[in-house]
């Protein structure tokens, strides 16, 4: 939608706004342009600001006094004085005895604003001609803001001269010859702008047109540029994009909360927002620091102080309720504008901004707060998350600062940068210490730099602290957890221990997210990672410290390599009952550590890496039975643990590279034990006693050389969800898992597992949803799929003796049994299996069926909106692929009318010699062609000498769509495999029909979960997107 006093064009050919754009939407809507300032072509944003600071009126107002004076534009008049807007209007402003042209004149260069009302007989005027070619150049040169009025005439007849406006024009044209041509470039350029036509608003009711003009008016005299203090950077476009989410000037009652981390401008954002707008409502009123005046003074006091200042008068509240009566039925009634500043409890909100009814209709109220939850709760219209500063804006606010012309500190440009990092972008921080270093010299500014590194500013820290100090006791530990120990790591790898250590990490994450101390963000082939902000992290630092910085055995987490060396070279027999938890990497300090170790009494979380050749065969005397975690790297004894550790509390123990031949003696009771994790254990014999592991949940045994049995009392576990066994050798008989019905996921593979040696029961399992017996020596499964009707992973990957599978499950999602060289029969999975959305046999001699199984899968509702893979040996697929396949990697797809609407996605096929297990096999690059052509270097594929191997990759349109390189306009794409080991490539769409005639119930919902992921990756520059998978999905 295009403002009042912005040029647009159609087609070419100007109109005028009521052509296609209601006065509702242009108040609401925003509008793209090509110009840079509204109304004016040539000006510039300083231009406009140099205008507004020299102009003696607000208004100028050009009219045909004999068709107006007495009707609109006295009611217009009236109006626009009401709101102390100073006017030029020539019956009342010109001074007695003043030349009148001269002076007119040098009035419309003195406003800020013209407004010209077109009406029939304002052309028979030269006086009104010359007052608007006047206008015009005005708006050329200096920037000055026209918006014209089309009272009575269409603009289309202003623009070409027609009917009466024309007939009028032509008696003026006759008169003066010399001034016509102006004078109708005048009327022309005009015209052009958008502006109103008051026959077609609000059904032609002059009040309210009046109204919505002065509204506009105003807006436009209150600029963002005048409002908006300089020394406050990077604010001009966060208002814009804040106040298009207010959509003032709409109707209704809109809420919106500012939410991010202490210090981000939150506060600052919605107070210079609230000075811009305030203008526009009934009355207006701001709530400073919610959080701190609620407990001073309770929250009546704060009602009474909103009603007094809405009504401008004293008004007294004896009682919350009583509060929220008056409110709603005060205010009812009333536009009003509120800014609730720092609000942290949702009983505040109930207080102050009830519900959307409380307020009339245009009301609007901000809300800042650290807690994303309070305002998701109360139902606000839109959470607007604070941005911080880009390090353009960080470095103009800090040097606004810090920065002293009088007497600027030597070699400034460097010494800042230090700060601009340490910053982060956070305002509070660079305004706090940037103040500080106004006055210093260039050894002082080194000085507190260095300071920073190990004391953070205080006034800094306090007003982040204000967030952590909100937290329960168990949020508390795990921010202080994830700051010292996971920022950067996997939030999956976190859950473990987290959960181990009692901090219900599910809602808690939750809740430290909604109140901007942590986030999570992707980080690229990694995943998911915990952050936050530079300084909220120091903060966590800087409370586990507390009043000992220099002391890391005061500390309750210990973490940093340097502190545990002190800590091991100090004197580690003194009783430590201060930490709680401990990560180290101490390859050269074994001993010491193990020392260090022995004397912390309230240890609950222990993660070391150790050298595994350590030639002392000395642990530690003593583990604290606090401990709820352990992860140990190179545990130095072969011996057991301590005989007096009694970890009743341990929920997770994991051990790798240990020397020990067995974990304790005899059957040690931990009843909350849920993980047991043992990889390359090379001494151990035997597993512990599971009677005394009765929440067991997850088992692995992984590399334990000489492991050659399990206890005997596994078979009767019935808790365990998860069990690996994977290179153990000389493992050769399982207990009966047949009693297990709670497995969800059973692997035992790299065992050496021949006929007779699987475990029975395992046709059993019937929650089972994973299966992987891969690399074993067996010839078939001698046990049936039939009760295993949740089954969705199979994998069997090199089982070289492997020959035939028997009838696989209908559940099945995935189906891994690549190089299972024997392999030849599988049964008619292709009709009884239609959820498979991965399937890899290369390697294997099934060649038959490429087709029928291809169409089958991709008749699958599991990859409606995702994508699916198929490897299989041979050509079957590419001989018979609808188009050509193309030598090489690239490939060339015209597109059809309505292919998004006719088809569901992309089909590509790969073929190559190798059996694709480079990444980058799985890496499409796609991209608008523009030339539509085929390249005459194109050369079709044909098949080779020698065994090749096909990939078919899908990917549905519906996983595409959400991205901003999505067109449905696209005449033809480019599609190019990163691996130009491909021997040929091609792509063809997948009509919508081909993928019909499965029935709802044919798959589950959990059967999505198992689809291929896919990465997007959108390249703006060369408008192209990047489609990739990890290689490990079909492997």
């Amino acid at each position: 939608m295009i403002p009042p006093g912005e040029r647009f064009m159609h087609d070419n050919d100007p109109v005028s706004l009521n052509d296609s754009f209601s006065f509702d939407q242009i108040l609401s809507q925003g509008v793209t342009t090509n110009r840079s300032m509204a109304s004016s072509p040539s000006s510039s944003h300083s231009a406009s600001a140099s205008c507004s600071r020299s102009c003696k009126y607000d208004v100028f107002l050009s009219f045909r006094g004999e068709d107006t004076r007495k009707t609109f534009v006295d009611h217009l008049h009236s109006a626009l004085k009401q709101h102390l807007i100073e006017i030029y209007k020539d019956d009342e402003a010109l001074p007695r005895g003043d030349s009148i042209r001269p002076s007119l004149f040098k009035s419309i260069e003195e406003s800020r604003i013209a407004i010209i009302i077109f009406s029939e007989n304002y052309a028979d005027s030269s006086w009104c001609l010359d007052e608007l070619a006047n206008i015009m150049k005005c708006r050329d040169e200096r920037g000055q803001i026209v918006i014209p009025i089309f009272y009575g005439v269409d603009p289309s007849e202003v623009r070409n001269q027609k009917r009466k406006f024309g007939e009028a024009f032509a008696i003026q044209e006759a008169q003066n010859v010399t001034k016509a041509e102006l004078w109708r470039k005048a009327l022309v350029d005009a015209s052009n702008i958008a502006g109103w036509e008051p026959k077609h608003i609000a059904n032609g009711n002059e009040s309210k047109v009046i109204k919505e003009i002065v509204d506009t008016i105003l807006d436009r005299l209150c600029p963002l540029s005048s409002n908006v203090d300089e020394d406050l950077v990077g604010m001009t476009t966060r208002i814009l994009d804040l106040k298009s989410r207010l959509e003032i000037g709409s109707g209704g009652v809109r809420m919106v909360g500012i939410w991010g981390v202490g210090g981000g401008g939150k506060t600052t954002l919605a107070s210079s927002l609230y000075m811009e707008i305030s203008q526009h409502f009934q009355g207006h009123c701001i709530v400073e620091n919610v959080r701190e005046e609620t407990s001073k003074h309770g929250l009546n006091k704060l009602q009474e102080n909103i009603l007094s200042a809405l009504f401008k008068s004293e008004v007294k509240v004896q009682s919350v309720v009583e509060g929220k009566h008056m409110m709603k039925s005060m205010l009812c009634r009333r536009k009003v504008l509120v800014l609730l500043d720092d609000v942290d409890k949702l009983v505040q909100l109930e207080a102050l901004a009830g519900k959307h009814n409380w307020f009339g209709s245009g009301s609007r109220i901000i809300i800042t707060t650290r807690d994303q939850h309070l305002l998701r709760t109360h139902k606000v219209d839109h959470v607007y998350p604070i941005r911080l500063l880009s390090n353009d804006e960080a470095i103009q606010l800090f040097k606004r600062h810090a920065y002293n012309e009088q007497d600027p500190v030597a070699d400034y440009e460097t010494l800042s940068s230090h700060v601009i990092s340490y910053a982060s972008g956070l305002p509070l921080a660079l305004r706090v210490i940037g103040s500080f270093l106004y006055d210093k010299n260039k050894n002082e500014w080194i000085s507190a730099l260095d300071k920073l590194k190990d004391i953070p500013d205080l006034e800094v820290m306090d007003i982040l602290k204000i967030s952590y100090d909100g937290l329960e006791t168990y949020q508390k530990e795990l921010f202080l957890d994830i700051a010292c120990f996971w920022r950067f790591r996997r939030p999956d790898d976190a859950m473990e221990i987290l959960e181990a250590c009692g901090y219900h990490p599910e809602i808690g994450i939750k809740v430290l997210r909604q109140k901007a101390l942590i986030t999570i963000v992707d980080k690229d082939w990694y995943g998911n990672v915990f952050d936050m902000h530079d300084l909220v992290e120091e903060m966590g630092h800087y409370i586990v410290r507390g009043e000992h910085p220099k002391n890391p055995k005061e500390h309750s987490r210990v973490w940093k390599h340097e502190e545990i060396k002190e800590m091991c070279f100090r004197d580690a027999t003194m009783e430590n009952d201060k930490t709680e938890a401990i990560t180290a990497d101490v390859h050269d300090l074994s001993s010491r550590f193990c020392k260090v170790v022995s004397n912390m009494k309230k240890l609950r979380w222990l993660e070391v890496t150790m050298d595994d050749d350590d030639k002392g065969d000395r642990g530690p005397t003593f583990l604290s039975n606090e401990l709820q975690y352990i992860d140990w790297v190179g545990y130095p004894a072969t011996g057991p643990f301590p005989y007096n550790f009694q970890p009743t509390k341990l929920v997770v123990l994991k051990l790798s590279n240990s020397k020990q031949k067995e974990l304790w003696e005899g059957c040690k009771h931990l009843p909350q034990l849920k993980v047991l994790q043992l990889n390359n254990m090379e001494k151990l014999l035997s597993t512990p006693d599971f009677h005394g592991l009765p929440r067991l949940q997850k088992l692995t045994l992984e590399s334990c050389d000489e492991l050659e049995e399990i206890h005997p009392s596994f078979g009767n576990h019935t808790s365990l969800e998860y069990l690996n066994v994977s290179c153990c050798p000389k493992l050769r008989m399982f207990p009966t898992i047949v009693h297990m019905g709670n497995l969800k996921t059973l692997q035992i593979t790299d065992s050496n597992l021949e006929d007779g040696e699987i475990p029975s029961g395992i046709g059993e399992l019937s929650n089972l949803e994973e299966l992987n017996l891969s690399r074993n020596y067996f010839s078939l499964l001698d046990f049936s799929f039939t009760q295993l009707t949740r089954l969705k992973v199979l994998k069997l990957f090199s089982c070289n003796k492997l020959i035939e599978l028997p009838e696989l499950p209908s559940s099945l999602v995935i189906l891994k049994a690549s190089y299972c060289n024997s392999l030849t029969t599988i049964g008619d999975f292709q009709r009884n299996c239609k959820c498979l959305c991965i399937v890899s046999l290369l390697g294997t001699r099934i060649v038959n069926d490429g087709w029928r199984l291809l169409q089958s899968m991709l008749k699958g509702k599991a990859i409606e909106n995702g994508s699916m893979l198929l490897l299989l040996p041979g050509l079957e697929i590419p001989m018979g692929f609808t188009t050509p396949l193309l030598r090489g990697s690239r490939y060339t797809l015209q597109l059809p009318e309505r292919w998004c609407d006719d088809f569901s996605g992309f089909l590509m096929c790969a073929v190559s010699k190798y059996y694709f297990l480079s990444r980058d096999f799985l890496k499409i690059s796609v991209k608008q062609e523009l030339s539509g052509m085929d390249s005459k270097d194109d050369v079709v594929w044909e098949e080779s000498d020698g065994d090749e191997n096909t990939l078919v990759w899908y990917v549905s349109f519906g996983s595409l769509r959400h991205t901003a390189w999505w067109d449905q306009t696209y005449k033809a794409l480019s599609f190019e495999n990163a691996d130009d080991r491909c021997s040929g490539f091609g792509v063809r769409l997948v009509a919508k029909k081909s993928r019909s005639g499965l029935t709802e119930t044919s798959t589950t919902n959990s059967s999505v979960d198992y689809t291929p992921d896919i990465k997007i990756e959108h390249d703006k520059v060369f408008a192209a997107i990047t489609i990739s998978s990890d290689a490990y999905t079909v492997y």
